[in-house]
């Protein structure tokens, strides 16, 4: 099944290159093989792979709640800046839905595709439209509208 998605996700990486946003997102549930996914396009086309999560929070060790949410956005340009190449995948982004941040992780992830190709693991699903992270009830929910990025998702692939 890995496979396919990561075709998937390779084609939308080719239409992603002609947009304003460069970026697509794979979208899934908790342990629906995002992860994996992404594993396979990294050896497939070796474009790096970083755990947003894990390389954020090793920058952001000795900053203050307050520093974290106004360095964050720097941070990140420089974790995806390192790579020389043109297609990056990111996964664990959860860190980015912090509501103590006060960030806008879409926006974030739309920032960062001006200048290369991101495909990001979305933990989520797609309803009505639009894309959505965590339930309603949750601090950390958002749904957005299907605009400036392409989609990837593992029901749409099956």
């Amino acid at each position: 099944m890995l496979e396919p998605l990561a075709d998937e996700i390779i084609i939308r990486v080719r239409q992603a290159a002609e947009l304003y946003y460069r970026l697509v997102l794979l979208v899934g549930k908790a342990g629906s093989g995002k992860t994996a996914a992404l594993q396979v396009v990294h050896e497939r086309t070796s474009a790096p792979l970083f755990n947003v999560n894990l390389e954020l929070s090793r920058r952001m060790l000795d900053l203050t709640e307050r520093q974290r949410a106004l360095q964050l956005p720097r941070l990140l340009t420089e974790i995806v800046g390192t790579s020389a190449d043109d297609v990056i995948l990111v996964d664990n982004i959860e860190i980015l839905f912090d509501v103590s941040l006060m960030l806008d992780p879409l926006r974030l992830l739309q920032g960062i595709s001006r200048n290369k190709t991101v495909v990001a693991a979305w933990n989520g699903s797609i309803e009505s439209n639009h894309v959505i992270y965590a339930t309603p009830d949750h601090a950390e929910y958002k749904r957005y509208p299907l605009l400036d990025f392409l989609l990837v998702s593992k029901e749409a692939v099956a």
